[in-house]
């Protein structure tokens, strides 16, 4: 099979699959004879064919896929003019504090933000499948221990941690979430947004005003 060929077999596969594909998948496509190293440079030649178009091929978490571009966003919503419904900050922050901080338990998320965190929505989160335990401190009570999963780096459409746009500071505070842009990652985590994104991480969560109410209590859980 010549290199023409073998682009437009991967190009076929992407498109057709319902989730991203890894470079260990797509080469059962050639019976495992072409090398990862063959792949991923005929993946960066497609990468190439398709810039300057409506749809790219980006590198996520799980493999790679084809997903429309920021920039078409408003045209698509047109097709789906429903906006996605308000989560608290409460959600997010959490989420925030998860993602810069992992792997943390429960404990430091409340010394984080200063007040108790419902169960509930730390369960809404791994519901959604973006943050999971990943273990426990070997401490008083052997709290669990909180991270985020390759689910919450695919719908946010980057290939790793290191891709989150970072902090001015050292540390993730209360008002972590302001300094986040998450625009430029093609989604919003911000609860006042206007537009929805195109993978919306406000699209699956149920809102907490429904199944949690947060409490200005001082912080119970222990780090």
């Amino acid at each position: 099979m010549n290199t023409t060929d073998a682009r437009r077999v991967l190009e076929t596969a992407l498109i057709c699959a319902p989730q991203p594909l890894s470079v260990r998948e797509l080469g059962v496509l050639f019976d495992m004879e072409v090398s990862p190293d063959t792949l991923k440079s005929l993946l960066a030649d497609l990468q190439l064919e398709w810039t300057g178009r409506g749809v790219e091929l980006v590198q996520v978490a799980s493999g790679w896929r084809f997903q429309s571009r920021p920039e078409m966003r408003p045209y698509l919503d047109r097709l789906h003019p429903e906006k996605p419904p308000r989560y608290t900050r409460a959600t997010l922050e959490t989420l925030a504090i998860i993602a810069y901080r992992q792997p943390v338990t429960r404990g430091d998320m409340e010394d984080i933000r200063g007040v108790t965190i419902n169960s509930l929505l730390l369960k809404q989160l791994e519901d959604r499948g973006w943050v999971e335990v990943i273990g426990h401190r070997e401490t008083v009570g052997r709290p669990a221990l909180f991270a985020t999963t390759r689910q919450f780096l695919d719908d946010l459409g980057i290939a790793s941690l290191d891709q989150l746009p970072p902090l001015e500071g050292s540390e993730v505070q209360e008002s972590a979430l302001d300094r986040l842009d998450f625009e430029a990652l093609s989604t919003s985590l911000l609860p006042e947004a206007d537009e929805p994104a195109l993978v919306s991480l406000n699209d699956a969560v149920p809102p907490e005003s429904e199944t949690a109410t947060e409490t200005n209590e001082p912080p119970t859980g222990t780090p």
